[in-house]
């Protein structure tokens, strides 16, 4: 029969089988397999864990557009080693990007994001990147990696105007979306979120109490969360295109410091 192949000359019983009382001889063994017989191509390793972190971004609506505002640490573990890490970038007229997590994997996908804004550019169809199509983008590529054991360690938050209307959007690491009026990542969603929700629910914002809100979110963040940081930016976006600041900083007070007592 054709499926039992060929009877006059049968393949070995066990081919590349260990012999007698032998260990079994794997294809490309710890013997032959290393970097005098292999390329680098074929080293592939996958990120265990962030190595330069950094901590909450915070995101509001106001009437007309959105606040986002974000320090400027990079963690090294728990050392506050980077001091001028920007995370707030304009994407285009209509859109604005934070993140928090790794460093290194946002400078990954920003450089991908800016690409992708000259690629359209370059065609010159007149039609650009709206915010909610960059939200189902990142939504897309955070979850391929995550289903790679590969993830991107960062959280990102969306802002911008979608057809004449503010859109806030976050992704995380795993791809999980969602959208909302008021977004902090990090430890700043169990911090800020209740200061933020608490302003918007009183009513709708306009863009001066938008930013007067974030600024005590950050204010508050910095004086509870160790791998906050006193200086930060803040970015606008509304329809007439997209504002960040220069870098502020927080004009602290630990006078009341004496009065904290660890037990």
């Amino acid at each position: 029969m054709a499926f039992m192949g060929d009877m006059m000359n049968p393949a070995p019983f066990w081919q590349n089988g260990p012999a007698p009382g032998a260990f079994y001889n794997f294809p490309g063994n710890s013997s032959s397999f290393g970097p005098s017989n292999h390329s680098v191509k074929e080293f592939k390793a996958h990120s265990a864990q962030p190595i330069t972190t950094t901590t909450t971004v915070i995101g509001v609506k106001f009437d007309k557009g959105c606040v986002i505002a974000a320090d400027t640490l990079g963690s090294y573990g728990t050392l506050a080693r980077f001091r001028d890490c920007p995370r707030v970038i304009r994407v285009n007229d209509l859109i604005m990007l934070g993140s928090g997590g790794d460093y290194a994997d946002y400078q990954y996908l920003k450089d991908i994001i800016e690409q992708k804004i000259i690629d359209e550019q370059c065609i010159g169809d007149g039609l650009n990147l709206k915010p909610r199509s960059l939200y189902c983008w990142l939504t897309r590529v955070l979850y391929n990696k995550r289903c790679k054991m590969d993830p991107l360690w960062s959280n990102y938050i969306v802002a911008g105007i979608q057809d004449g209307e503010p859109f806030l959007g976050s992704v995380d690491k795993l791809g999980t979306a969602y959208e909302d009026a008021a977004i902090a990542t990090g430890l700043g969603a169990y911090m800020a979120t209740p200061l933020l929700r608490e302003g918007v629910d009183k009513g709708n914002l306009d863009e001066e109490t938008a930013k007067a809100l974030v600024r005590k979110c950050m204010e508050v963040l910095y004086y509870r969360d160790a791998r906050a940081f006193a200086r930060y930016q803040l970015g606008v976006v509304t329809a007439a295109g997209v504002k960040i600041d220069d870098v502020t900083e927080i004009a602290h007070n630990w006078s009341l410091a004496h009065m904290i007592h660890m037990k």
